[in-house]
């Protein structure tokens, strides 16, 4: 409860990252779930957190799927709809964060849920327009200034939130 009370006290906008039942993995594992699993398991963590933050006058203000399920989701168009209707169960308001281009996008379309194109100031993109994989080399964009050259590149391109690593 304490990062959610410093986060409204300085007006910051909380965002639940929601992920696979992956406590020990951190979520970044994938994980072949029954669309009706992965449905429930997002409206736990999002209901859990929106609790959290309504004790200390706030409430969640978006969504951004977190590590493999973020990855799947830009592909696997069963777990992308499942996301979705957890979003439109708790709250259809929520805009989702995510890749452009991607199964969540459309997903989100056919729902009328507001999607919210998202871009990484240091990560690296395949030509398709996916992350590269964290294990392969040039993934990481560690040099600040080629980091911030990126993130106006990524801005101009519609990409409406930008990801900067703290």
């Amino acid at each position: 409860l304490g990062d959610v009370y410093k986060r409204q006290q300085h007006d910051c906008a909380i965002g639940a990252q929601v992920s696979y039942p992956d406590l020990a993995g951190f979520g970044r594992r994938f994980i072949d779930m029954k669309p009706s699993e992965l449905t429930d398991a997002v409206v736990y963590q999002l209901g859990a957190l929106d609790a959290f933050a309504r004790v200390k006058g706030t409430r969640v203000r978006y969504v951004k799927p977190h590590g493999a399920l973020y990855n799947a989701i830009a592909e696997h168009e069963g777990q992308a709809a499942a996301v979705v209707a957890a979003v439109r169960e708790c709250d259809a308001s929520l805009p989702m964060l995510g890749l452009p281009n991607s199964a969540v996008r459309l997903a989100c379309d056919a729902a009328g849920v507001r999607f919210v194109a998202e871009g990484f100031a240091d990560r690296a993109y395949t030509a398709d327009g996916r992350l590269v994989p964290r294990t392969q080399a040039g993934a990481l964009i560690t040099d600040p200034l080629a980091a911030a050259t990126h993130a106006l590149a990524l801005a101009k391109s519609g990409v409406e939130s930008i990801c900067v690593p703290v």
